[in-house]
């Protein structure tokens, strides 16, 4: 295209009137040239305009993918006081706000006899804590649940701790219900490198989605 637009440059500027020259096996006069330079031009511009020629770079293809540019309903700053589990949190601000993770299920811990934790919930609560505890964090919320809890990505650095938490195998991406409480896409692409890599709780060969385990060891008691 380049190539194309500097040739028809050239042949304009050194054509006379009733001198031809050649572009491209077309006999020019100068007054056709200028209508070749014209064509040319036009069609960079289209190029331009379709992303023929104009790629997006890395850094915006990265704000695009970014969880942080989510539609979220509102934000809660507070100082985190409580890390529960991997994907739970208190934060103290006026009073004392839970927040579940949005888009991931962390292993569940024990919470009595009839409700066993699974491998890894202690992992991905250190980890967790280790990225936010004591820290006065600013989280991004969709909505709250039944249990009163909001639903929220948590900032760290230029990702969330959403997303590490499942790049480190200690979450999975939130599949319950067919996907319904998904927001974040790519949690499944982080998913399954972690799967790929066997980090974290993927070193089992059979590791249960906590919505599995809910039911299948909370409710119905087979816990294995």
């Amino acid at each position: 295209m380049v190539k194309s637009i500097f040739h028809a440059i050239q042949v304009f500027r050194r054509s006379n009137f009733g001198v031809t020259k050649h572009i491209l096996g077309f006999r020019l006069t100068r007054s056709n040239a200028r209508v070749a330079l014209i064509c040319v031009l036009i069609g960079l511009g289209f190029s331009l305009s379709t992303g023929v020629l104009a790629q997006p770079t890395q850094a915006t293809q990265a704000i695009q993918a970014s969880p942080l540019t989510a539609k979220h309903s509102y934000t809660i700053t507070g100082k985190v006081i409580r890390v529960a589990d991997g994907d739970t949190l208190t934060i103290r601000n006026t009073e004392n706000q839970k927040i579940r993770l949005a888009s991931i299920d962390a292993p569940e811990k024990k919470s009595s006899s009839k409700r066993l934790g699974q491998p890894y919930s202690e992992p991905s609560r250190l980890f967790l804590s280790n990225l936010v505890a004591g820290k006065t964090v600013t989280v991004l919320c969709f909505e709250t649940d039944r249990y009163g809890r909001h639903i929220c990505d948590i900032p760290v650095n230029e990702t969330t701790a959403n997303r590490l938490l499942v790049e480190a195998g200690l979450a999975w991406a939130n599949q319950q219900a067919g996907g319904k409480y998904l927001r974040d896409n790519e949690l499944l692409v982080f998913e399954q490198q972690a799967r790929d890599a066997k980090r974290g709780l993927w070193v089992e060969p059979q590791a249960v989605a906590p919505w599995v385990w809910r039911i299948s060891c909370w409710q119905k008691g087979q816990c294995s």
